[in-house]
């Protein structure tokens, strides 16, 4: 945080009471915040938490789920990390801070970019343009670094947590607003996809805590995650609703807590990669929503459970990318760690 007036806080945490003081009291934000983040709100205001999560029991998953193992970990360059993204020959690009990272595949820190204010997420297209998100804009680089433009978002009250790039397209995710915002490359607003539309039998994201993602799929839709609904669903460019999956569950196939998935990806086959909080954990799903295996499950991330358990389940949000070999980069913010997980008939040849 900056320490000027509220409207300029960019922690989870004044995400959720920004939406309470817009309100005028937490009481009445029910059509927003589901009753669990209006507990957590309460208690962090008050230092308490009266409505502990309590994860144990889901703390362990079934070693035959697994279906990845760990071939590399290494540490993020810079703290407060967001969100991952892969690129050219398998870079890692992470936004954290106020900065955008880039390692090798391996770890090393080849480069950063410096932002105006904390980085919220980052794409890359393929000729190496690198699309960053902050809190209401989108900040435009080329392969070297070098600013090309800035989209701001100027509707209410814009909060951009995931990019994906297509040929002619740029896709925000704005969790602010609860749409994905459509650009083409030259940054005009081309379409908003995901808003409530009951002519168009258009739901409408529910987005109580500051994750809404979006994705590009093989087949030509978009990926984004509905948290609030538990669901995963897909979009055409234009924003017709084509396919929708996800069910509220503790069940290690479905979604449990008050908002989850909180991030995607997709892997080159066209299969799902889904994060979760609360219960940290990373799962692989068919196309059609068919629960396949778990990549890491919440053993894998102590530091972060404990996180968790200490009353703030915004703080450990996992992100994952994949690259092109199909291997999942898991970045968990509260170890500061990102960790290349590899299917175990293939870990060897990594």
């Amino acid at each position: 945080m900056n320490g000027q007036e509220p409207e300029r806080d960019v922690s989870r945490r004044g995400f959720l009471k920004r939406g309470a003081r817009t309100a005028g009291a937490l009481a009445a934000v029910g059509a927003g915040l589901d009753i669990f983040e209006q507990l957590a709100v309460a208690a962090n205001e008050k230092n308490a938490n009266p409505f502990p999560y309590d994860t144990g029991r889901l703390s362990k998953t079934d070693p035959k789920l697994v279906a990845y193992e760990e071939t590399a970990r290494f540490k993020c360059p810079r703290g407060e990390a967001h969100r991952i993204a892969c690129g050219a020959d398998d870079q890692l690009l992470i936004a954290a801070g106020n900065y955008i990272s880039i390692l090798s595949r391996d770890g090393a820190l080849q480069s950063e970019i410096a932002l105006g204010g904390p980085a919220q997420c980052v794409a890359v297209a393929k000729d190496g343009t690198i699309y960053a998100g902050a809190r209401n804009q989108v900040e435009v680089f080329d392969a070297k670094g070098q600013r090309k433009a800035s989209w701001e978002v100027i509707e209410k009250r814009p909060w951009i947590t995931g990019l994906a790039v297509a040929e002619k397209d740029v896709f925000a995710a704005d969790s602010g607003n609860r749409v994905v915002w459509r650009y083409d490359r030259d940054g005009k607003v081309a379409g908003r996809i995901g808003a409530k539309d009951k002519e168009r039998n258009i739901p409408g994201f529910v987005v109580p805590s500051p994750y809404l993602d979006v994705a590009l799929h093989r087949d030509g839709l978009i990926r984004v995650n509905n948290p609030g609904s538990h669901l995963v669903e897909a979009y055409t460019f234009d924003g017709d609703r084509e396919l929708a999956w996800g069910r509220y569950s503790a069940a290690i196939d479905g979604f449990c807590g008050c908002c989850n998935p909180i991030a995607l990806d997709v892997l080159p086959d066209g299969r799902i990669v889904t994060c979760e909080k609360g219960v940290p954990r990373v799962k692989v799903y068919a196309n059609d929503g068919a629960f396949e295996c778990v990549v890491a499950g919440a053993e894998s991330f102590p530091e972060n459970v404990k996180a968790n358990e200490g009353g703030d389940p915004l703080r450990g949000a996992l992100d994952a990318t994949v690259n092109s070999r199909g291997r999942v980069c898991i970045l968990d913010p509260v170890s500061g760690t990102v960790r290349v997980m590899a299917r175990k008939a293939e870990a060897k040849g990594s």
